[in-house]
């Protein structure tokens, strides 16, 4: 029996769609027999059509993946768009090493492994972009012994 017609009109009385629309297998033939709005509305009350409630979507997966992110997780290559630079600047990244290393520099300088004159070139080194981290540059300083 092709109630379409009827799921149709049940969906625009009752204000959703038609897959929300529920017919009742018991009243099949009185549901066929309608043909109006009215007759609709009727059956409507006497509750052999009913809507349906909204369906959810879960978001337990979503949270889990999202405290993965956290703790820095699923970030390999696979889930990478964009390129190195894309994903964080140049210049961030610049910024990032040189300002460890300055405070490197300082903190050697302020406990007094360093002199100023050996400071001010390393400054200067560091500036030109010789050394690729912090350990870089403590590597360097033990190779050529302060």
């Amino acid at each position: 029996m092709d109630l379409s017609f009827q799921k149709e009109l049940a969906a625009k009385i009752l204000k959703c769609g038609k897959s929300r629309v529920y017919i009742d297998p018991k009243g099949i033939e009185d549901v066929s027999e309608a043909i109006t709005r009215e007759d609709i509305r009727m059956l409507i009350k006497k509750g052999l059509i009913k809507k349906l409630p909204k369906k959810g979507n879960s978001r337990s997966r979503i949270r889990k993946r999202q405290e993965q992110k956290k703790k820095g997780l699923r970030n390999g290559p696979g889930s990478r768009k964009g390129t190195k630079y894309a994903r964080l600047g140049r210049k961030e990244r610049w910024i990032k090493t040189i300002r460890a290393i300055r405070d490197e520099l300082r903190r050697l300088r302020n406990e007094g492994k360093i002199d100023k004159k050996i400071y001010r070139r390393y400054y200067r080194y560091a500036k030109g972009g010789m050394f690729r981290s912090r350990a870089h540059l403590l590597l360097h300083l033990k190779g050529v012994g302060k």
